[in-house]
């Protein structure tokens, strides 16, 4: 068994134009001041990282973990949650979308489309250059105005959005497993792969490529009513990330999943701080222990009540708080009498 890398921390809530959230050097004192061990940096954040300085230089990836250790802290992951998102933009999504890229290709879907896979390919040879293992991101959605469709959708439209999404991704997965990184999906409503099936759908597609896993975040799974600790079971072989963010669903006799349109406080299915919602997060760091989770636990700090700076020191203590430290030998070792071939074979009577 393993114990479980953290407490660490997403910075892309975090970072700001104003100190201590304005530069790597002085959020990751400022985590670290809150017991962090380590830091999942936004790779599209410029106040953390020039993701491709870190693609083509090994010293300024070293400069930026440097950076880290001067406070105690490890890099965990990159991410590219924004850009994986604009692979695949349905056009109903463009202009709300365009705030993700770069001002250059704004308004031009296939300008964005291909800044945003030239920046995942970043993404992989800067994870490489840091030493990182795994990395963090969206599918895109070409499908999901479709989720739940009135009038029916025609017949194969969702394979072909899958089939598209499947070639558009293809070349980005080759591109982490040449740099020897894992890269991890998250299972999110918004996105062609929000749950366990349509994540079989695109593995399907992809050939079963060996870089394509989960990351696991239990709120969005509880906000769909899925079986958020079954999912570790069906899909244990694929969990290579894990986002530690609470969630509540309370619904009424008004609203349920899809929530009436409300704001966050008033949506029957609601981010929250650590244990302030209804993730049972001893069972699954349980799993994680049994089940050798080689990677780090990370907060990700969504609330819509809580201030970000009470949920991060929260946090902090929560993580560590349930990480099991695995045992080196069984609890009834004390008991062990020997025992030998000759010996088992006497007690069954043989």
């Amino acid at each position: 068994m393993n114990t479980i890398k953290g407490p660490a921390l997403f910075l892309a809530q975090f970072a700001g134009d104003e100190a201590p959230f304005n530069s790597l050097d002085s959020i990751a004192a400022w985590a670290a001041g809150l017991g962090y061990q380590g830091v999942q940096i936004p790779s599209w954040d410029a106040r953390m990282i020039d993701l491709k300085r870190a693609a083509e230089s090994a010293t300024y990836c070293d400069e930026i973990k440097g950076t880290l250790a001067e406070h105690g802290l490890a890099l965990t992951e990159l991410s590219t949650h924004l850009q994986g998102q604009l692979v695949a933009v349905h056009p109903v999504y463009d202009e709300m979308f365009d705030g993700f890229a770069v001002p250059e290709v704004r308004g031009n879907p296939k300008a964005r489309q291909e800044w945003a896979v030239d920046q995942l390919k970043l993404a992989a040879k800067a994870s490489q250059n840091l030493g990182l293992t795994d990395h963090g991101t969206f599918s895109g959605s070409l499908a999901w105005p479709f989720i739940y469709p009135w009038p029916q959708r025609p017949t194969g439209l969702i394979d072909t959005a899958f089939d598209e999404l499947a070639k558009r991704w293809r070349p980005i997965l080759d591109a982490f497993d040449e740099a020897g990184v894992n890269l991890c999906y998250e299972i999110h409503p918004g996105e062609d792969l929000h749950d366990g099936i349509t994540f079989e759908m695109f593995l399907e597609r992809v050939g079963h490529h060996p870089r394509c896993h989960i990351l696991y975040d239990p709120s969005h799974l509880i906000l769909q009513q899925l079986d958020y600790r079954g999912f570790l079971d069906v899909y244990r072989d694929h969990i290579q990330m894990f986002h530690v963010k609470d969630a509540e669903f309370n619904p009424s006799p008004k609203q349920g999943v899809y929530s009436g349109y409300q704001s966050w406080t008033e949506r029957a299915g609601r981010f929250r701080s650590l244990g302030d919602g209804q993730i049972d997060f001893k069972s699954i760091f349980s799993w994680m222990a049994a089940n050798d989770y080689h990677g780090w636990a990370v907060l990700e700090w969504e609330c819509c009540l809580k201030h970000p700076e009470v949920g991060a020191r929260e946090g902090a203590t929560f993580i560590r708080d349930h990480i099991i430290e695995v045992t080196e030998r069984a609890f009834d070792d004390f008991a062990d009498g020997g025992s030998d071939e000759a010996a088992n074979r006497r007690i069954l009577g043989l």
